[in-house]
């Protein structure tokens, strides 16, 4: 980027957030710091797609814009850069150093190469519904977090490690965050957004949720959305196109490899225990209920430099760990949750629903669209959960203000919470921080917002005109 280009962005980043501070609409957006919120994510989108600093420097906008305007509690966004998740992150992180320190990753890097095999689409495919089924019981930033680095020791076995450089591992890596995101949807366990609707559900009808109805209400939604995405991501992948190599290439590749090493085996033992503790939580939780998943990874990241071999040389070191951590990936996703934290606390999250509640909406096609619409994008710029919390209670107003059961049009509302595509914010943060390029991402996720708002809308409408049961709780 020459110099000139990168001074025009690094202006136009501040220009955005001022036009949108003091020119949107006061008749929707009362208060300025509702305004300045949305012009701070106007401007990290900005500084994202365009890179004229680094990813993780836009990170800590909202904690200067808030000094400056005192847009809400600064307790409340500064704790966004020291969340659990940003402390999953960071501890599954430090693991993952050990697999390099071992060489640990290329054993896995192999083993994967032989089982799934060098196609392409078969990479896709695989990547994909291993990330929908896992994020489907499980928190997607675990999934994300925990499939990332494997997808990412394989692409550095083959030499594509280079991410924003490599077709093959951009659209690896997407795969996995499209995945972990949408398969949240399946079952009400998928995330905490879907817990929030559950107990808006509950509060309605009076009676204990029965979790097996949405996972019955919701498998023709899953199985449309895991269609489209798949397709979406092969549609310009030739049959026969290979990651290079053969299947049987690797599987030599593997059977030639020593025997695992003292510090290879205990890589992945933490590794393992992080990843069985997080995904069996609710088998210890009332035993337990303070070791959560985030807090499991950082126990088993402090155990790797704890661990020594017979002539007492540890697993990891700081001093290396340290340089090799994915530090960038953290702030990005604290940068993420800090600016959702600016929407939703000055109230211009609320601003956008008063909005729609004006619109005149009879529950019908346009409302099902309006629906999904608002909150496939509001997911884009502030937390799955977040977005469930304010928007809810929103569409309940709205179809209980023109006499309709609301229940239908939660599930609707569900939708678009656990989907977004375009910005690296929430999980999505987790394979910028690997080297995907937020402009690729935004590349691709545009075009995948439409699909999904498209085809959401329609099943949707039909699901509610043709399908009794999908009105019950």
């Amino acid at each position: 980027m020459s110099n000139t280009k990168r001074n025009i962005y690094l202006v136009l980043g501040p220009v955005l957030f001022l036009a949108f501070a003091f020119l949107l609409p006061a008749s929707i957006f009362e208060s300025f710091a509702s305004r300045a919120a949305i012009g701070t994510v106007a401007w990290m989108a900005f500084w994202w797609i365009t890179a004229p600093v680094d990813y993780a420097v836009t990170g800590f906008l909202p904690i200067a814009v808030n000094a400056i305007f005192q847009l809400t509690d600064m307790s409340a966004v500064i704790s966004n850069y020291a969340s659990e998740t940003i402390l999953l992150l960071l501890g599954a992180s430090i693991i993952t150093v050990s697999w390099e320190e071992s060489g640990l990753d290329r054993r896995i890097a192999a083993r994967f190469l032989g089982f799934i095999g060098e196609n392409l689409r078969s990479q896709v495919i695989f990547w994909f519904i291993l990330s929908a089924a896992l994020s489907s019981v499980l928190p997607n930033a675990v999934v994300c977090a925990t499939m990332t680095p494997i997808a990412i020791a394989m692409l550095t076995y083959i030499g594509e490690g280079d991410i924003a450089n490599s077709r093959i591992g951009k659209k690896l890596l997407l795969t996995i965050a499209y995945a972990a995101g949408l398969g949240g949807i399946a079952s009400p366990l998928g995330g905490a957004m879907n817990l929030v609707t559950v107990d808006y559900i509950q509060q309605i009808t009076g009676e204990e949720y029965i979790f097996m109805h949405w996972v019955i209400k919701f498998l023709p939604i899953v199985i449309v959305l895991m269609i489209i995405n798949i397709l979406f991501m092969i549609r310009d992948v030739k049959k026969d196109e290979t990651l290079g190599g053969s299947k049987d290439y690797f599987i030599q590749q593997y059977k030639a490899m020593p025997p695992m090493s003292f510090a290879e085996k205990w890589s992945f033992v933490m590794f393992a225990v992080a990843t069985i503790l997080a995904f069996t939580r609710s088998l210890y939780q009332d035993m337990l209920p303070g070791l959560k998943p985030a807090y499991v990874f950082i126990a088993c990241a402090i155990i790797t430099f704890v661990i020594a071999d017979k002539s007492g040389e540890r697993l990891i070191m700081w001093k290396s760990a340290q340089g090799k951590i994915i530090w960038e990936m953290l702030y990005i996703f604290a940068g993420g949750l800090a600016a959702g934290t600016l929407i939703s606390n000055t109230g211009a999250a609320q601003s956008i629903g008063d909005a729609v509640a004006q619109m005149g909406l009879t529950g019908g096609l346009m409302t099902v669209f309006v629906i999904i619409t608002v909150t496939l994008l509001m997911s884009d710029v502030t937390s799955n959960t977040a977005t469930a919390a304010v928007a809810i209670p929103i569409v309940i107003s709205i179809v209980q203000g023109i006499g309709l059961n609301p229940i239908p049009y939660i599930y609707i509302a569900s939708i678009g919470v656990n989907l977004s595509y375009m910005l690296p914010t929430s999980i999505r943060a987790i394979p910028v921080g690997h080297g995907l390029p937020p402009k690729y991402m935004l590349k691709e996720g545009w075009k995948m917002t439409i699909l999904v708002i498209v085809s959401m809308t329609i099943v949707a409408y039909l699901l509610l005109k043709f399908w009794p049961a999908f009105s019950l709780a």
